[in-house]
């Protein structure tokens, strides 16, 4: 009887998170597709089954702490939880909107700390796990007009860290990808070629190119590797 390990890739329907899911699935992964849009879910699980892969798509709005836990409950027996969900804003810290801030820290930080906290334990009970947080150079960094959000992206850094301690003990896996620059549905790609210019590359990255390390630190290929924070960034960070 074969045995087919299952992925959960919040936000998953657009970006880095489609990208990463259509990675695992090509990689053997049965891939549960987390977004709010039940037709860009079912357009993700079609590609991913054209290309003779297995996904299930799954809604939550995940700045619903209900939702989240319900996502959680439905998805504790994963074998890797890649928590890519979440969205940014970027501007004066004094035009930040108390609704906005929330909904940030909801959305980028409480979900993930949540569903961690559901299926990271299950894993543990089983020896075996991979959850990969998505921060980014953002966290790494200081950005003028980012602090909200880089404050977000800089929490799941020390939630890694702290659950690595906390879990890897017991056979479970736990790291962070710092993203540079990505060019995804949603972002400008105006503004996202020129942070790309300042990177050591020179250039801004597509999201398969993220893709590939989410499916690095969810292979056995990553064995070794546990609470780190791994850069993506073209070399932005390094200088």
């Amino acid at each position: 009887m074969t045995v087919t390990n299952t992925a959960l890739v919040t936000g998953a329907t657009s970006g880095i998170g489609r990208a990463a899911a259509e990675k695992l699935a090509r990689n053997g992964f049965k891939v549960l597709i987390h977004g709010r849009d039940a037709d860009r879910g079912a357009a993700v699980v079609k590609g991913i089954e054209g290309l003779g892969g297995s996904a299930e798509f799954i809604a939550a709005d995940l700045t619903d702490v209900r939702a989240v836990m319900q996502l959680a409950a439905a998805a504790k027996d994963v074998d890797v939880l890649v928590n890519n969900a979440g969205f940014s804003w970027f501007g004066p810290t004094a035009d930040l909107e108390p609704d906005t801030f929330d909904a940030l820290f909801d959305a980028n930080v409480r979900s993930a700390y949540y569903l961690t906290s559901v299926i990271a334990p299950a894993m543990a009970e089983r020896g075996e796990g991979v959850v990969i947080n998505l921060g980014s150079m953002a966290g790494q960094i200081g950005l003028a007009g980012g602090a909200a959000y880089s404050a977000t992206k800089a929490a799941l850094t020390s939630l890694t860290r702290s659950w690595a301690a906390e879990y890897s003990p017991r056979g479970v896996r736990i790291n962070t990808i710092a993203p540079g620059p990505v060019y995804t549905g949603g972002s400008d790609r105006e503004n996202i070629t020129a942070l790309g210019t300042t990177t050591l590359l020179a250039r801004a990255a597509a999201a398969e190119e993220i893709a590939d390390v989410i499916a690095f630190l969810a292979s056995s290929a990553a064995r070794y590797v546990t609470g780190a924070v791994i850069p993506a960034d073209g070399g932005r960070t390094a200088v």
